[in-house]
């Protein structure tokens, strides 16, 4: 997934991520693969969180930076989504979802915000395309 992201010009500037093992390094791999030389912020109230967590998280990012990446878990990465799109779709693991948020700073993301959906790849998909 990281080598899609840096495909498609969506090379993180900042990745949060879980502190769960499988979430580091998959953070870690990805921050590799992808050419990602931003800070990757690993924190333990990811595992387990509700939407309004991420939101939380996403307002420790610099103004500024943009893209960034969440690594995170379900059923609170898909609730979030839901959250800021009104869409629910299922994630499976390793699945990157592009967003445009429209929003100047990181601190004006709320629960409100209405994002936009811009693409869903799934690594399973990926794999069968190549």
């Amino acid at each position: 997934m990281g080598h899609l992201l840096r495909k498609e010009d969506l090379v993180p500037q900042y990745i949060l991520s879980s502190t769960a093992l499988r979430a580091r390094l998959t953070a870690e791999a990805v921050a590799e693969a992808s050419g990602c030389d931003g800070e990757i912020l690993f924190l333990d109230g990811l595992y387990g969180a509700e939407p309004q967590d991420y939101v939380d998280a996403l307002h420790l990012i610099p103004d500024g930076v943009d893209p960034v990446l969440v690594i995170g878990h379900n059923p609170g990465m898909e609730d979030l989504l839901e959250l800021l799109t009104d869409q629910r779709e299922r994630l499976p693991t390793a699945a990157v979802v592009h967003l445009r948020l429209p929003i100047e700073r990181w601190a004006d993301l709320t629960h409100q915000t209405e994002a936009e959906w811009v693409h869903t790849w799934r690594p399973r998909e990926l794999s069968m395309s190549l």
